[in-house]
């Protein structure tokens, strides 16, 4: 059946305005909350101090909040915020924050009931906030702000928290439409245990019993080599594994290496198969480039595999997967979009430990670990697969009420936006067509 949640939906949102007007909080404020989470909340979800290891970054993304991106809530939650969101552009939206103000704690400044109004209208401050300089109450509500849009929580107006202040509430609610759309053409089959990785915000959720039990930081793809959206199963976890060059990278970046540089293959310690495995000799091979590959570039394993140490297998049409790397440093950057697809996964043995903790004590961390350290291949196959999202989610709410946004990395919500809008034109008039009316029913 065709899906018509987003055909209708502005509909919908313009049907529920007058109901939520009539909905409005004490004194006439803003309708009781459906946005943000109160600003109590800042505390809580205050990061730890700089991560400089994988499991202090893990804990600090886990710390920020135990509720999963992704349930089987979302797609209602999601409408719930867009009305919410509907509601405040009926009534003007938030006023723009002048792109050369200054903000200072302890300092007033002729634009600091302006920041206070708001974050007053997405509930980041308490509306008894109104007026005042820049003190700690208005630095903890900014830090919550930038908690919902994937920012280091600083509470400073950095010129990062500057520009997603001042991106329009129609805007947000495009980014809530087509996230919904998205949300709801998914089939997923929701598990007691799950692992999420949404692409927008470049992190990795392991779900247990409706729970977020444990976050990573990811590296996804870049931009111009877009992660895919997909559902799949996990079904075993590679430890000391190889790495098999995808085609499309041994005619591109590996041929290239090898014009400037013959000795390339030896000192990233690969080696040329034919298509019967067998090893060939490295100059033997066209490496113009100028065609498909009709051999294979594998890495041995080693520190300088760039598998790293683990892989999580996870079969899809994509052929991509889940897996440590040789450039951990990657992970403490904040814009996390450097792969040709894959996930990499920062403290990924600890994902490969929880993935596997039917299997323990035999698999343990400590195991894991050890195992590594003999330099030995080992696959290991899962007993009970875990079934495995990576969603394209730039807009959406968790159950404590929080409405969380991330930029469109890959510039996908307008085009789907405008997909739809086009499908949306074409059955519309189809059941005006004696000959295509069938097609609209």
């Amino acid at each position: 059946m065709r899906p018509i949640h987003l055909l209708g939906l502005s509909a919908v949102l313009l049907a529920a305005v007058p109901a939520l007007a009539q909905n409005n909080g004490p004194a006439g404020g803003l309708p009781t909350p459906v946005n943000a989470a109160k600003p109590a909340a800042v505390h809580a979800a205050r990061p730890a101090a700089p991560a400089s290891t994988p499991e202090s970054r893990s804990a600090a993304a886990l710390a920020l909040s135990h509720e999963p991106t992704y349930d089987e809530g979302t797609a209602q939650r999601i409408k719930e915020a867009a009305l919410s969101y509907s509601d405040i552009a009926v009534r003007g939206g938030w006023p723009t924050i002048p792109a050369d103000a200054k903000f200072a704690i302890g300092v007033a400044g002729p634009n600091d009931d302006l920041l206070r109004r708001r974050l007053i209208i997405t509930e980041d401050l308490a509306a008894d906030k109104a007026s005042g300089p820049f003190d700690e109450t208005l630095a903890e509500a900014v830090k919550h702000f930038q908690v919902r849009h994937g920012l280091a929580a600083t509470g400073t107006v950095t010129p990062r928290t500057l520009a997603a202040l001042n991106v329009s509430v129609q805007k947000r609610i495009k980014q809530l439409e087509a996230s919904l759309e998205r949300v709801e053409n998914m089939n997923f089959p929701f598990g007691q245990r799950y692992v999420v990785v949404n692409l927008p915000a470049a992190f990795a959720e392991a779900v247990e019993n409706d729970t977020v039990v444990r976050r990573y930081r990811v590296i996804v793809g870049k931009t111009e080599k877009p992660s895919p959206t997909l559902t799949a199963e996990i079904t075993s976890v590679n430890l000391n594994p190889t790495w098999t060059v995808p085609s499309s990278i041994a005619k591109t970046e590996i041929s290239a290496h090898m014009r400037k540089d013959p000795g390339y293959l030896s000192r990233m310690h690969m080696e040329v198969l034919d298509g019967h495995d067998h090893p060939i000799d490295p100059s033997s091979v066209d490496w113009s480039g100028s065609h498909t590959p009709n051999f294979t570039v594998r890495q041995q394993n080693g520190n300088w595999n760039a598998l790293g140490a683990v892989k999580i297998d996870m079969p899809n049409p994509y052929s991509v997967y889940m897996h440590d790397t040789n450039q951990r440093n990657l992970f403490s950057d904040d814009y996390r979009f450097d792969s040709h697809g894959c996930s990499r996964v920062d403290n990924v043995r600890d994902l490969a430990a929880w993935l596997l903790q039917e299997e323990m004590p035999k698999w343990n961390r400590a195991a894991i670990d050890a195992a590594i350290a003999t330099g030995q291949r080992e696959d290991i196959v899962l007993p009970k697969k875990v079934p495995v999202a990576w969603i394209y989610l730039t807009a959406w709410m968790t159950r404590d009420q929080t409405i969380q946004f991330r930029n469109d990395i890959y510039d996908q919500d307008e085009q789907l936006l405008e997909a739809t809008a086009e499908e949306a034109a074409f059955f519309n008039q189809a059941a005006n067509h004696p000959l295509t009316a069938h097609l609209a029913r």
